[in-house]
């Protein structure tokens, strides 16, 4: 996995939000939480679509966590369509274990069954997003998809990264840009 980046020139700890033109299905409209952007690439977590039906109790019970019923009931958001077996919470800066990736001052990402665990037993973070799969790019490949307009980018929000209304969360990403939808094109102006 990519290690976070501060450089002005990459998107890490930013949210990435598709334009309204975006052509491919998987990202159509979507919301992305950018946890790490440098020269090797990037990687991040989609934020506004749930992995299909499946539950925090169900993912528990193929991890034989053995906690029947957990303190929470944590929504399985989709995070990408590369490795969809592989999962990891988006979280508060509040809990830091060994293995989590703190991405800025505010959020932090963590692989690990213990974070599961904690979050199940009411131990974790104040706010967390668990996530199977995750969105990928190449060197250079989002630089190029944000240059081709593919791509918004504005600062993340707690509020709107861990609500779950996520019905309208693309909509409110665009909008903390104080732009209307109507504004927006995927054709690139020149003069």
């Amino acid at each position: 996995m990519l290690g976070p980046t501060r450089g002005a020139e990459y998107l890490t700890g930013q949210l990435l939000i598709a334009m309204p033109g975006m052509t491919d299905p998987r990202f159509q409209r979507t919301v992305i939480f950018m946890c790490a952007h440098n020269q090797d690439g990037a990687m991040g977590l989609v934020v506004n679509r749930l992995f299909g039906s499946v539950n925090f109790s169900d993912l528990l019970d193929q991890l034989d966590i053995g906690i029947p019923q957990p303190a929470r009931n944590l929504p399985v958001h989709y995070g990408g369509p590369v490795e969809s077996g592989r999962g990891f919470v988006l979280h508060s800066t509040d809990f830091l274990r060994d293995g989590s990736m703190q991405v800025d001052d505010d959020f932090a990402l963590t692989a690990t069954i213990d974070i599961l665990r904690a979050i199940a037993t009411d131990r974790g973070p104040r706010h967390s997003l668990l996530a199977l799969g995750y969105a990928g790019w190449g060197p250079g490949q989002l630089d190029a998809e944000m240059q081709a307009n593919g791509w918004l980018n504005a600062p993340p929000d707690e509020n709107l990264l861990f609500d779950t209304d996520l019905d309208t969360k693309w909509e409110r990403a665009i909008a903390k840009l104080g732009v209307s939808l109507t504004m927006l094109s995927g054709e690139a102006g020149h003069a």
